[in-house]
């Protein structure tokens, strides 16, 4: 057992004390939302697909054709400067979602979730919520690992993320900050604006207004759900699925919770900056 390993145990004994005086206090998750708040909104359903489309659409395409002209680049040039354009994408997908969110929320962006007060409550709140799920997020790697080796044999490694692979592969310093800013800042802000903050809130807002039959904690634990498993698949790495609809719900119920979307943007900030150094500390 190497000392990243045992760091993640030692991490795994607080949270998992912590998760379970969550489902005590909560009798097992039934009660964890019934203080939810509504998010009144008139957002299109419809709506919601623009930022994927620009992200997912043109901004590939822009690193199809930079790849194609720049073949004199390195590969470590090359996986910077998709990186950049990632980067300015992402900036303009973000303008779109808060222009969005302007018009469709009653709120505008307090009702969206960005409310610059709750910025210092959130961050601390965003660690003890991380750290709560831990052990699920750790129980569901070990279990994805062992059914692995049971199908494809005891060599079995869940292959990491391609931005992880970048930074082992690549031991560039302005590769490694640019890979760190996307991941902790640019990616969280942005995965959260649509998976949470657009996505969750329309799904809910359809099981409200369309049917009136389900419970009030179903009406909101079902787009906590089915937002997390979004999150997962767009992310194609197959086995790392079940730790990522974890972290989802994590993600989802922290927005619900609290009504912030800074939260769950702090959670998956600190997942990814966490995971980024016990994988440069193995380098």
């Amino acid at each position: 057992m190497n000392t990243s390993e045992i760091v993640m145990g030692l991490v795994c004994l607080p949270g998992i004390f912590l998760f379970g005086h969550w489902l005590l206090k909560t009798s097992l998750g039934r009660k964890a939302l019934t203080d939810s708040r509504p998010r009144r909104n008139n957002m299109r359903p419809y709506l919601c697909l623009i930022p994927p489309f620009i992200l997912f659409g043109p901004v590939p395409l822009v690193m199809l054709i930079i790849e194609v002209l720049a073949t004199d680049l390195q590969d470590w040039q090359r996986a910077f400067l998709n990186n950049l354009i990632y980067c300015a994408g992402a900036i303009v997908v973000m303008a779109v979602i808060i222009f969005l969110a302007r018009a469709g929320f009653a709120r505008r962006l307090k009702g969206f979730g960005l409310n610059i007060r709750s910025i210092h409550k959130d961050f601390f709140a965003a660690f003890l919520n991380l750290l709560s799920v831990w052990p699920l997020i750790m129980a569901a790697i070990t279990l994805t690992m062992l059914i692995g080796k049971l199908i494809f044999g005891p060599e079995y490694q869940i292959s990491q993320h391609e931005q992880l692979e970048l930074i082992t592969a690549y031991p560039r310093w302005q590769l490694r900050i640019l890979v760190f800013v996307v991941a902790v800042v640019i990616a969280p802000v942005l995965e959260e604006m649509i998976f949470r903050g657009l996505f969750q809130t329309v799904i809910r807002s359809f099981f409200e207004s369309r049917d009136s039959k389900l419970e009030t904690r179903s009406r909101i634990w079902l787009p906590v759900f089915i937002s997390s498993g979004l999150f997962s698949i767009v992310h194609g790495n197959v086995p790392h699925w079940p730790a990522l609809f974890l972290l989802g719900v994590c993600l989802g119920y922290a927005y619900e919770k609290s009504g912030s979307l800074f939260r769950p943007i702090f959670i998956h900030a600190f997942f990814n900056a966490i995971t980024i150094t016990f994988v440069l500390l193995e380098v």
